[in-house]
């Protein structure tokens, strides 16, 4: 299969734990051969309002002057889980196109509940590497319709199969990110396939997940998903 549009959602810049300034990473990204990319770095409420308004700057020039849609975004992480809504709500206030929640993973001390909370919040439009989802969240993500994420990092995708196999069984939405931090991190069409299929989704259902899924989160925030 040869990909259309190659999107990705989830990355980091050197404003959080990246490597790369946030216009050199679209740059790579584009030659890449992606069409979309959130930059979607960590943080917390005291980040906010300045990391979204440096990533909507750059996101802004590099989408001007070349063929990829740059998207600001955050990825809450390891917030309360009494904030998760509150901050989500507050990211798209400031300007942010995509709001990722830092799922919980079973490599990092992430705070119990916070996966219900992040399916439970309109402003929240992907899990990321949501461990060991239960039945009743992947429902969750079904019923609100939030994106679960196959993870091509390390130690964050030691759950893609549990994960796909709850989503799969609940109806909920997939795609497949990143993760990037640094270059090498970035997706080609032929990896993210083998990701895909890896976590154990037949080769239509990764068609669907790397194709049409990433269209349809595009649809949910309210961009045209014919420009990619």
């Amino acid at each position: 299969m040869i990909l259309e549009a190659l999107c990705d959602f989830h990355t980091h810049t050197s404003l959080s734990d990246g490597v790369l300034s946030p216009v050199e990473l679209v740059r790579r990204a584009h030659v890449r051969g992606y069409r979309a990319i959130g930059l979607t770095d960590h943080a917390g409420e005291g980040e906010l309002e300045w990391l979204l308004e440096l990533l909507a700057r750059d996101c802004g020039l590099a989408s001007s002057r070349w063929e990829i849609m740059a998207l600001p975004g955050v990825e809450l992480t390891h917030v309360p889980i009494e904030d998760v809504d509150r901050l989500a709500c507050k990211a798209k206030q400031l300007g942010a196109k995509v709001v990722v929640v830092h799922g919980e993973t079973p490599v990092e001390p992430v705070i119990p509940g916070t996966n219900r909370a992040a399916l439970g919040s309109p402003h929240v439009d992907i899990l990321a590497h949501p461990g060991l989802i239960t039945p009743e969240e992947a429902q969750m993500a079904r019923d609100n319709g939030v994106f679960l994420e196959i993870s091509a990092r390390h130690g964050h995708s030691l759950t893609n199969g549990h994960i796909v196999r709850m989503a799969r069984e609940a109806g909920a939405p997939l795609l497949v990110g990143s993760d990037a931090h640094q270059p090498d991190d970035l997706l080609t069409p032929e990896r993210a396939m083998k990701i895909a299929l890896g976590s154990g989704l037949t080769q239509d259902e990764s068609s669907r997940v790397l194709e049409d899924n990433p269209r349809a989160l595009l649809r949910r925030l309210g961009i045209d998903s014919q420009l990619i």
